[in-house]
């Protein structure tokens, strides 16, 4: 319901001060509602009227048509001469920027001991591309999750992670020997002093490793450090990011991950793995550490 005090308040402050996100606060003042919020979206699906609008959302026609008003006067929504209402490029705009607000609040505890101020700006401009995904924690179910993707890779499995646990080599192993696919590719990107398990030279060699190195079945590459952790295959997709601990080190999580098979979601995943690709260099086993 529209709340007149909160709207002269906001007028009084704008009199005290005129701030440079003047513009800003109100337009998150408007979007501060669930059922503006719904209204938006479903005109965004498609074009409705007041009566389509009040059936579909379970809200009463008063409702709505004050919702409405309010949506318009800020310039969000518009109206035709039938009377649907349709967004205007401000308020597609703003409905695309929704899903970021979505992915932090939904986990805003996730992110009081996480970080993702190591990735690129131009990463974090996409934060919200991973409003879709799930987030996933504990040893066995994260373990349980990579396996997953590394067994239903049809065409490719691309990896960075920390530490190479034994059964993700054996799955991977395995997926190469039953796959049919002859371009289906590995490529994996390690940190300079990776964990690796003793058994891991003894599975390559039995797989023929540097065979498949050659055809360019398998690619590696290596990096100084590494603080997200990504893993996906051609459908499904997870993303790790660093814990901060109290002495203010981070690094990856693997306990928990967000994962996904959303469209969106995958391709930033993909995006970033590229873009770490392109910056690692040449792979150097004499770094690694067997435990």
């Amino acid at each position: 319901m529209y709340d007149r005090t909160d709207s002269t308040s906001l007028s009084e402050d704008n009199n005290d001060s005129i701030s440079p996100f003047e513009n800003t606060a109100r337009t998150f003042f408007e979007l501060g509602s669930a059922q503006r919020l719904a209204i938006l979206y479903k005109i965004a699906e498609v074009k409705c009227n007041l009566a389509k609008l009040s059936k579909d959302l379970g809200c009463t026609m008063p409702e709505v048509r004050r919702n409405i008003i309010r949506l318009t006067s800020s310039g969000l929504v518009d109206r035709e001469s039938d009377g649907t209402f349709f967004l205007t490029t401000f308020g597609k705009t703003i409905l695309e920027q929704i899903p970021t607000l979505d992915f932090l609040s939904r986990n805003k505890d996730y992110f009081s001991e996480h970080t993702f101020s190591v990735l690129p700006l131009k990463f974090i401009r996409r934060i919200g591309s991973l409003t879709n995904s799930k987030l996933v924690s504990g040893l066995v179910t994260v373990d349980e999750r990579l396996n997953d993707i590394y067994n239903r890779s049809q065409e490719y499995v691309y990896a960075m992670i920390p530490e190479v646990p034994i059964d993700l080599i054996e799955s991977i192993v395995a997926r190469l020997k039953k796959i049919e696919n002859k371009n289906f590719r590995f490529s994996y990107i390690l940190p300079a002093h990776a964990t690796v398990p003793k058994r891991r030279k003894q599975l390559l060699e039995a797989l023929g490793f540097e065979e498949l190195l050659k055809k360019g079945t398998v690619e590696r590459k290596m990096v100084n450090s590494l603080l997200i952790g990504v893993v996906l295959n051609d459908e499904q997709g997870c993303v790790m990011f660093p814990r901060i601990h109290r002495n203010n080190k981070i690094e990856i999580d693997m306990n928990s991950m967000f994962y996904g098979e959303d469209p969106d979601f995958h391709e930033w995943c993909l995006d970033y793995y590229r873009y770490i690709w392109h910056n690692a260099r040449s792979f150097d086993e004499k770094g690694l550490v067997e435990i």
